[in-house]
């Protein structure tokens, strides 16, 4: 494990979140929109042209992600990493059993997925939901709006719990074992072409990180497209009144607040069997290419972000330690209490000695 500490680690991981969801909120908006169910309705005219509206507001509802998933990916990191090296410890060396470094790194994900899921589940319905609002009109905060037609069945915000976890706990199982494997790949050909010198460069690490996160990323991105489509279908059904509880009154305008899944209570596989009756195997796969897009953008960044973050932090706190040369300082040459002192020469008796 590095010299970092929880904290900085937590840091770190909430740096990287709340970089990523500023630069690549937009795209996450489009890939909403196209996910789901009524996107040919909302975002298609008569002649099959994609209106302007799925351009507009593609910033809707990040207040209340940024808000949640600064301390949800500071779970996720601080978890991630306790994991991996709870796991290495308690395999030594030289042990029988012996576990592949990807196994340990897709288990200590899982671990950390979950925990992070927990935190960023009623965000994430509340930012999905949000995104869905049509922008015309005056609103002063689509999350609030959302926020508000939660208040009074809040346990729907938890919904999407499962269908969350099923997405990310394969995506991250997928991710991180390519994302280590290929970091210690580019890591070690740049060292050997330095003649083996380590490299501690912030800005040199963060490229190699970036890369490596990039390329694992987009391919997990792309397998996992269609348990993202279904989890997305079931959290913008959890804003619908189509459950047996009393809705909202309909607006003017459409919103997927009010026009859900009919019977938002289904499990993921009937969302998934009726996917493939209306529109198919490629329904599965409807944003696949965005969403891979995305996430080689967001998770070079993410992951960019962490890993520079994080030896940025490392950096200083062992330059601090360095820098304290009291603590540097040789002692072995300095005599306590052994042979006489300068004093002894100079101080002469007093003269009470005299006698």
């Amino acid at each position: 494990m590095s010299n970092n500490t929880g904290l900085d680690i937590w840091f770190a991981g909430a740096f990287a979140a709340f970089t990523v969801d500023l630069l690549v909120y937009p795209l996450d908006t489009l890939k909403t929109r196209l996910q789901s169910q009524h996107f040919e309705t909302l975002y298609k005219d008569a002649a099959g042209k994609t209106k302007p509206s799925l351009f507009r507001g593609l910033y809707q509802g990040v207040g209340s992600i940024i808000l949640i998933t600064i301390p949800s990916s500071g779970a996720f990191f601080t978890t991630y990493e306790a994991l991996k090296f709870s796991i290495n410890e308690a395999i030594p060396p030289n042990s029988t059993i012996f576990l592949p470094q990807p196994a340990v790194h897709a288990v200590a994900s899982g671990g950390a997925e979950l925990v992070s899921c927990a935190v960023l589940t009623p965000a994430e319905v509340m930012k999905q939901n949000a995104q869905m609002l049509s922008s015309r009109g005056k609103r002063r905060s689509t999350s609030l709006e959302v926020f508000r037609h939660f208040q009074k069945h809040p346990s729907r915000l938890w919904r999407g719990y499962t269908a969350l976890a099923a997405r990310n706990l394969p995506f991250t199982g997928l991710q991180f074992p390519a994302f280590e494997y290929l970091k210690g790949y580019f890591l070690k050909r740049r060292m050997d072409r330095n003649g083996g010198k380590p490299i501690d460069g912030i800005g040199e690490r963060a490229v190699i990180t970036a890369t490596s996160a990039a390329i694992a990323g987009s391919g997990a991105a792309w397998i996992t497209t269609p348990i993202d489509v279904i989890k997305t279908r079931i959290m913008l059904a959890a804003g619908s009144g189509d459950d047996g509880l009393k809705s909202e009154p309909k607006p003017k305008s459409p919103s997927l607040l009010q026009a859900g899944i009919q019977g938002s209570r289904k499990s993921g596989l009937v969302v998934a069997r009726e996917v493939l009756n209306v529109e198919g195997f490629r329904g599965l796969f409807r944003g696949a290419l965005l969403r891979a897009g995305w996430t080689t953008i967001g998770s070079g960044l993410y992951l960019g972000c962490y890993e520079s973050g994080r030896h940025y932090l490392e950096k200083n706190r062992r330059e601090a330690r360095e820098g304290d040369h009291l603590m540097q300082r040789d002692w072995s040459n300095v005599k306590v209490g052994i042979g006489g002192s300068r004093s002894h020469d100079v101080v002469k008796k007093s003269a009470w000695q005299d006698d």
